[in-house]
């Protein structure tokens, strides 16, 4: 049983289920991931006005160059060392390279759980999926901060046999995450118990 009935799965999830494989839960990511990227491009907006501004009041002392008090904004940047220019220019292109990469990062990232795998893909031409038989699975934790709390995101860390640890993202609902696939491996090891010996 899918627990967002009003979500269709992930297409690379959807693709990989078996004949005989059930989808229990996928997971999304937060709107605070989304809020955090966009946080990228204002702080480094933030930054390169705080550059200007700087260069603005002491590059007079500091290059001996004219006063410009009495020009405009846009005039007093045009007067501006080319360096902090440059400077300015790059500290914006990496906010928003960084907010685009995040951004990316969240199409093409997909993470589901299955009665058989939890998936966590991550890609779309050089794809990184890893994969964790339901029954390999050792343990689940929910990492939330207070803000995490409040708002409902957390990242889950998921602790396999052979694995390691895998942490997600941070995703909406992670305790729900949790049980999904609690639900998924009591429901295996009933199946595996039912299961006639084999001789």
């Amino acid at each position: 049983m899918v627990h967002n009935k009003n979500k269709a799965p992930s297409d690379y999830i959807r693709q990989s289920l078996s004949a005989d494989e059930k989808l229990i839960h996928i997971a999304k990511f937060h709107w605070v991931y989304n809020i955090s990227a966009v946080l990228n491009i204002v702080f480094s907006f933030a930054l390169a006005l705080g550059v200007i501004l700087i260069a603005i009041k002491y590059q007079p002392m500091i290059l001996k160059t004219p006063p410009t008090d009495g020009l405009s904004f846009l005039d007093q940047i045009r007067t501006l060392h080319p360096g902090v220019k440059i400077v300015s220019f790059f500290l914006i292109i990496f906010g928003i390279l960084k907010c685009t990469q995040m951004m990316v990062v969240k199409a093409t990232t997909e993470i589901g759980v299955t009665d058989i795998r939890m998936v966590y893909k991550q890609g779309l031409v050089a794809r990184a999926v890893g994969e964790i038989n339901i029954d390999r699975i050792e343990g689940v934790n929910v990492l939330q901060g207070v803000m995490g709390r409040l708002f409902g995101y957390g990242r889950v860390m998921v602790r396999g046999m052979g694995v390691g640890e895998v942490i997600l993202p941070p995703i909406e609902q992670p305790i729900r995450f949790k049980k999904s696939i609690e639900q998924a491996r009591a429901a295996s090891k009933k199946k595996n118990m039912s299961a006639p010996p084999v001789i």
